[in-house]
């Protein structure tokens, strides 16, 4: 994988992390990125323990994700509820669920530099970081019908 990549994937989860930070919290949104920027991206996790770091991740990706995803939640909502069996809602989903698919969402809708495969493909990861198999296959399965109406 090369730095770019990693860099991007570790921008992805932070975003769903940050996202999930201000669902929970209500952070506002120039705290919240000054927070990740200072504290997690790429920071230091322990000084005592040598080479303990998170990974480094493309900042201004990071931001777009998180700032475009709270500039534009009613748009991604309307379009992954829509994408939902009979039956449920957003409010039914977990809450890190939902910042997966939201975040999925904006970046399929948004960032046309990145392949619908690749986006899809990235958040079925980020959601391995949280979940099994069934909810990644989940993610998958509603990212894709999103991409099939935004692209």
């Amino acid at each position: 994988m090369s730095a770019k990549t990693q860099a991007r994937s570790t921008a992805r989860l932070a975003a769903v992390q940050a996202l999930y930070q201000h669902e929970m919290e209500a952070t506002p949104e120039a705290r919240l990125l000054d927070e990740f920027h200072r504290h997690r991206l790429g920071a230091e996790i322990d000084p005592d323990i040598e080479g303990a770091q998170y990974a480094e991740a493309e900042t201004g990706f990071f931001d777009d994700i998180v700032k475009g995803v709270l500039a534009r939640r009613d748009e991604i909502d309307a379009a992954i509820a829509e994408k939902l069996a009979s039956g449920w809602s957003l409010k039914r989903l977990d809450r890190t669920m939902l910042q997966v698919l939201r975040a999925g969402s904006y970046e399929l809708m948004a960032r046309q530099d990145v392949p619908v495969g690749t986006a899809i493909s990235e958040y079925v990861d980020v959601a391995h970081a949280f979940f099994n198999k069934r909810e990644a296959k989940f993610v998958n399965g509603v990212l894709d019908a999103v991409a099939k109406v935004v692209r």
